[in-house]
């Protein structure tokens, strides 16, 4: 089967997806973040953006706080946008407009997948069907992002749906936290948005594969809430065979044991010894000398010893003490890192997991970094989150070919539109080789 690989006027080749072309029309995080992480890995994601052309954007990704400023003070971006839309091209076009909706038209014969993420029957309603989409590009694969499908109960379906919203549909809320009276607790980032993401990545990979095999596109229907409950273990099955409601063991866990965080004396380290071997070792670490702790079964049921016990060795020792014995007793102990650990921390170092980039708004940045790793063809980041229609002219000229005067044309009706800084221009920066081991 021939790869994605093909001669690209814009972007540099790089990275496996070398050659793939992603329209993206998503909005808010999830959708966004699955064509931004195609973009990591070499393929030509243009996001396309309608408008107002101005602030307050259509896209809010670009308002979210905290935000930092430009050359400029006027010019503001959001932090969220400035690491989730590096590596894209931007064009602004009113695709409501018959004019516009050509464009767009153009640009998905010009895809290799679609990514949108509005309320389903949005496009239906904007005459840009999936029908319509395959009579423009019958191999295009369109992935559906929303909070619950694109069909199923009318009510649910219609309702608006967030990250938290789809944590709590999910199930995955009701398992976060410690037990009742207390409130479940919302995982500390926008968790469900970004591992749908992921999810919808690879389903527009998959669709993709196929459509190479078949010469036929399809739609992926990437459900935010499904995502989450398929990722919950055992919890269907547990009810179903046994009439479980799993629910809340705050920092312990319901199965394994020892399996949780303990205070160090200068900040929280977890213990995790989930088999018989790791066991043995935190055991013997700690001089814990009950034989029947040995049956796991018994050691579940009788926790309050064990975690006293393991409680009072780490408290009296420092997280880098606790590390290190671990390691020596092959026990998995590991620190709480936060932020200011991570970056301070030569393994993440030492794997190249912060990344300088030079945004086209907030100059150069320091964020995170791509991952997996690829031996031999790596992702990487060729260039900074875009401003709003700062790729028009090139997208439109060098991919759809559209003349100068059509060009012009649809810029004096207001189809396309932009909104650059205030701040002088920021010189387009180089492919960075050096994250690509070049």
């Amino acid at each position: 089967m021939p790869g994605p690989s093909r001669p690209d006027p814009i972007v540099p080749p790089f990275g496996p997806l070398a050659g793939l072309r992603v329209l993206d029309s998503a909005r808010f995080v999830a959708g966004p973040w699955a064509a931004t992480y195609l973009g990591e890995f070499g393929a030509r994601v243009v996001h396309v953006e309608g408008p107002p052309f101005q602030p307050p954007y259509a896209d809010a990704t670009r308002s979210l706080r905290p935000l930092v400023s430009g050359s400029d003070p006027v010019d503001q971006v959001s932090e969220s946008w400035v690491q989730y839309s590096r590596n894209k091209l931007s064009v602004g076009v009113d695709f409501r407009s018959p004019q516009g909706r050509e464009v767009f038209l153009d640009l998905v014969r010009a895809s290799d997948i679609w990514v949108e993420s509005s309320r389903p029957g949005t496009y239906d309603r904007l005459g840009l069907s999936d029908a319509d989409m395959w009579l423009a590009n019958p191999r295009l694969t369109i992935v559906h992002v929303s909070g619950a499908g694109q069909n199923g109960e009318p009510a649910r379906v219609r309702a608006p749906s967030y990250d938290l919203t789809a944590q709590a549909y999910s199930g995955f809320l009701s398992l976060q936290g410690s037990p009742e009276p207390e409130p479940p607790m919302r995982a500390g980032t926008a968790l469900n948005d970004t591992v749908t993401g992921l999810a919808a990545a690879m389903g527009g990979l998959m669709g993709y594969f196929s459509a190479q095999q078949t010469g036929r596109g399809q739609s992926v229907d990437v459900a935010q809430y499904e995502i989450f409950f398929v990722l919950l273990e055992n919890l269907a099955l547990d009810y179903f065979l046994r009439g479980v409601v799993r629910g809340r063991h705050g920092v312990g866990h319901p199965r394994l044991h020892p399996y949780d965080v303990q205070r160090a004396a200068d900040g929280w380290v977890v213990v995790a010894a989930p088999t018989p071997d790791s066991w043995a070792g935190v055991r013997d670490l700690i001089g814990f000398t009950d034989a029947a702790y040995d049956d796991r079964d018994y050691r579940l049921s009788h926790r309050e010893p064990v975690d006293r016990a393991i409680a009072e060795f780490c408290r009296t020792r420092s997280r880098e003490e606790l590390e290190r014995l671990g390691r020596e007793h092959d026990i998995a102990i590991t620190r709480v890192m936060d932020i200011q650990d991570i970056a301070h921390d030569p393994h993440y170092a030492a794997r190249g997991m912060f990344l300088e980039w030079e945004d086209p708004v907030a100059g150069r940045v320091k964020g995170a970094g791509v991952a997996p790793r690829f031996s031999a063809t790596p992702g990487g980041v060729w260039r900074g989150a875009p401003w709003l229609g700062q790729d028009n002219e090139r997208v439109l000229s060098e991919i759809l070919h559209y003349s100068p005067e059509r060009i012009s044309e649809l810029e004096r009706a207001g189809v396309i539109g932009a909104h650059p800084p205030n701040g002088p221009p920021r010189r387009e920066p180089a492919f960075y080789r050096r994250e690509l081991g070049e």
